[in-house]
């Protein structure tokens, strides 16, 4: 079947606006179902514009027909790893009852292809000491709400796809990071909990001096591994999970990553460069449940979607993010001034 009419849930998000740019210009049509708790309207520039909640089965089965959707490709869900401690009714609530009203109403309406927004928290804390990249045969063991109900929501998907025939694919992100370079998108969480954005808010004097939380770590500056990719590149991705091929039992699930690790001092020295002065930073203790390293091995994608990072290396990564947070964008009530 020829793919015309992509429906994208949490379109109006980091990564979702990002994709359904992908999607436009790849001569795809996006259909954004947001309830815009977190994304944002000015996000939406491509298709159109479907306010509502993605555990809502019968207006996503409305919206579907309506539009004729041939896929979905799913990102509507909590994110926030200390949220999901707190509240951790509320992400097994959004994250896995909205993945099976998304399911229901793909079976409602004949579509039958979902592409997945997971995440490398599946794998919770590898051992320690190994810092080798992980594939996709590595353990799950998820240490916090988000990660089980992450994981909770792939094994629906492929238990619906042995049932019923549907198909999907999961994409496991390691660090999304970075933001679209023509300046159009960008990162604009209301309360910021990612490395490169807050440090980049410290080393412009918006915010406070960063904590590096642990430095006794077995890597070779102490501080945590982790594997950043470029949001475009990861848009691109679910672009090509369309249309993969999948195993006879229809769902595959594949890691997003550079396969290289950074450590946070390496983050520091990327946004040094591209500011030109030092970021302010104190050590602080580890954060519990932090794993030494998750670095990606990106096999599996090459193999199956033909893809491997292209815009992934650290200093474009903070180069675009710089860019765009020095720049009056949607999401932020402060702009720079020229000192900046």
């Amino acid at each position: 079947m020829t793919l015309k009419t992509i429906l994208v849930t949490g379109g109006a998000g980091y990564i979702g606006s990002h994709t359904a740019k992908a999607l436009a210009h790849s001569g795809l049509r996006p259909i954004v179902y947001d309830d815009f708790s977190n994304g944002h309207r000015d996000a939406v520039r491509w298709g159109s514009s479907i306010q509502g909640d993605v555990r809502d089965q019968a207006r996503l089965a409305e919206v579907m027909k309506l539009f004729e959707v041939d896929a979905v490709i799913h990102f509507a869900g909590l994110i926030e790893v200390a949220r999901s401690v707190i509240a951790p009714d509320l992400f097994w609530d959004v994250n896995l009852n909205g993945v099976a009203a998304v399911l229901g109403a793909m079976r409602q309406t004949g579509v039958r292809r979902v592409v997945f927004s997971s995440t490398a928290a599946v794998y919770g804390q590898p051992v320690a000491d190994d810092l080798g990249r992980l594939d996709e045969d590595e353990v799950t063991a998820p240490i916090n709400p988000y990660g089980e109900s992450k994981l909770a929501a792939e094994r629906l998907i492929a238990a619906h796809a042995r049932a019923y025939g549907l198909e999907g694919v999961a994409l496991r992100y390691f660090n999304a990071a970075g933001a679209d370079p023509s300046g159009e998108l960008g990162e604009a969480h209301a309360c910021e909990s990612h490395l490169i954005p807050l440090a980049i808010e410290a080393a412009l004097g918006l915010g406070p001096a960063l904590t590096i939380h642990g430095a006794d770590y077995p890597t070779p500056d102490g501080g945590c591994l982790r594997d950043y990719v470029h949001v475009c590149d990861l848009a691109r991705a679910h672009v090509l999970a369309l249309t993969a091929p999948l195993s006879p039992n229809g769902f595959e699930a594949i890691n997003l990553g550079s396969g290289a690790g950074h450590s946070v001092l390496d983050v520091v020295g990327a946004i040094d460069r591209a500011t030109g002065r030092a970021t302010p930073y104190s050590i602080g203790p580890r954060r519990e449940g932090d794993p030494a390293a998750l670095v990606a091995d990106p096999s599996r994608a090459g193999r199956l979607l033909g893809w491997r990072a292209e815009q992934s290396s650290l200093d474009e990564i903070v180069t675009t993010a710089m860019a765009w947070r020095k720049a009056p964008r949607f999401g932020f009530d402060r702009t720079i001034g020229a000192a900046a």
